[in-house]
C-alpha cells in the first residue's frame, strides 16, 4: 500500500499539478474502489478539496457517465476518473475540458500498473511524445507496415498532432494516466490496406491469434481471426460510422509494458495502434460512443520520408 501511496501522490502532486485549495472530483465505479480512495487520500494530503463520485460500471468504453457526473466535472479544478470504462472520448469529458477542468482518465487502471508507469522518468517522456507529436503534426501521408502483414496508408495533412506526456497541468489539458503516446485523427475517408492487430484489441484484451482487418475509405470492410465476430459485434451495435478509422497513435512510455490493459498497450516504446469509432475528441465528426484500439507490434512507420518507428524502435 505504500508504493500506492506514493504513485497516487505522484499522480496528482506531479503530473495533474495539483495545488491547495483546487476541488478535485475523482469519478470512479465499483470495480476500481481502492485506486479512487488512494487517490483522493494523496490529493488531500496536498490540501485539496476533494469531492468523490462513484458510478456504475459503463457498458463500453465511451459511454457517457450518468448527466450528475458530467455536470461535476465541468464544476471542478481538476477530475480523475479510474474507471474500468473509458470516458476519455466522451461529451462529459470534452464538456468539462471546455469548461477549464483539467482531466486525466484512468481507464482499466489497476493497481500494478498505477506503481510502476508512475515511477518513469516523466521528463523523458514529455520530450519524446513532443518531438513524435510534431512530426505528426507536420506530415501529410503515413505509411504503417508490420512483419505480421500491416500495411496501411493514412492521409494526416493539416490534422494537428496530440501530446499525451502525463503532465495535465494547464487549465482545460487532459490526457490519459498513465501516458505516452503522440497520436491524431488520420483524415476521415481515406485509410487504405489491411491492419493486423497483433498485440492486444481494447475490449478483448491480449489476442491469442491476431486480428486481420481490410479498410477501405476509411472504413473497416471485413474482419477474419479467432475475436474476429466479438471486434465486429462491438463495432456495429453502435452502427456503420462505429468502422471508421478513429486514430493512429504511437507509443513513447519506456516504462509500459503489454497486459491486455489498452490504457497501458497503448503507451509502450515502439508500438503503434489504430482505433476505430469515435474521433470527436481529435477535432473529427465521429460521435458513436464507443472508441477501441488495437495494438501493432514491431511497427514501421514512416510519415513522408521520415522513419519514425523502425521495426519497433523510436528514431526520434
Amino acid at each position: 500500500m505504500a508504493d500506492l501511496a506514493a504513485a497516487c501522490l505522484t499522480a496528482v502532486r506531479d503530473c495533474l499539478g495539483l495545488q491547495p485549495g483546487e476541488e478535485l472530483l475523482v469519478v470512479s465505479d465499483p470495480t476500481r474502489r481502492v485506486i479512487a480512495d488512494a487517490l483522493a487520500d494523496a490529493a488531500r494530503t496536498l490540501g485539496a478539496e476533494v469531492v468523490a463520485l462513484e458510478m456504475a460500471e459503463r457498458a463500453q468504453n465511451g459511454a457517457e457517465p450518468p448527466r450528475s457526473v458530467a455536470a461535476a466535472m465541468a464544476a471542478a479544478d481538476a477530475v480523475l476518473c479510474p474507471t474500468a470504462k473509458s470516458l476519455t472520448h466522451t461529451k462529459a469529458r470534452r464538456d468539462a475540458v471546455a469548461a477549464g477542468a483539467r482531466v486525466a482518465t484512468m481507464p482499466g487502471i489497476t493497481e500494478p500498473m498505477l506503481v510502476r508507469t508512475m515511477a518513469v522518468d516523466y521528463r523523458k517522456v514529455v520530450d519524446v511524445t513532443n518531438r513524435v507529436t510534431a512530426v505528426l503534426t507536420a506530415g501529410n501521408l503515413v505509411r504503417l507496415t508490420t512483419p505480421a502483414g500491416t500495411d496501411l496508408t493514412l492521409p494526416i495533412a493539416g490534422i494537428p498532432g496530440h501530446a499525451s506526456s502525463g503532465v495535465i497541468v494547464g487549465k482545460g489539458s487532459w490526457g490519459n494516466l498513465p501516458s505516452g503516446e503522440a497520436y491524431l485523427r488520420p483524415e476521415e475517408g481515406r485509410t487504405e490496406g489491411v491492419l493486423v492487430v497483433d498485440g492486444a484489441m481494447a475490449g478483448i484484451g491480449l489476442l491469442a491469434a491476431p486480428l486481420r482487418i481490410r479498410i477501405e475509405r476509411g472504413m473497416a470492410v471485413s474482419f477474419e481471426g479467432p475475436d474476429a465476430a466479438r471486434l465486429q459485434d462491438m463495432l456495429d451495435r453502435h452502427g456503420p460510422l462505429a468502422r471508421s478509422v478513429a486514430e493512429l497513435g504511437i507509443g513513447t512510455n519506456d516504462g509500459a509494458i503489454l497486459t491486455g490493459e489498452i490504457l497501458e498497450d497503448e503507451k509502450v516504446a515502439g508500438t503503434a495502434h489504430v482505433a476505430f469509432g469515435n474521433n470527436a475528441s481529435m477535432g473529427g465528426t465521429v460521435t458513436v460512443p464507443v472508441h477501441l484500439d488495437g495494438i501493432v507490434l514491431h511497427p514501421t512507420l514512416l510519415i513522408d520520408d521520415r522513419l519514425v518507428l523502425d521495426n519497433g524502435v523510436l528514431k526520434i
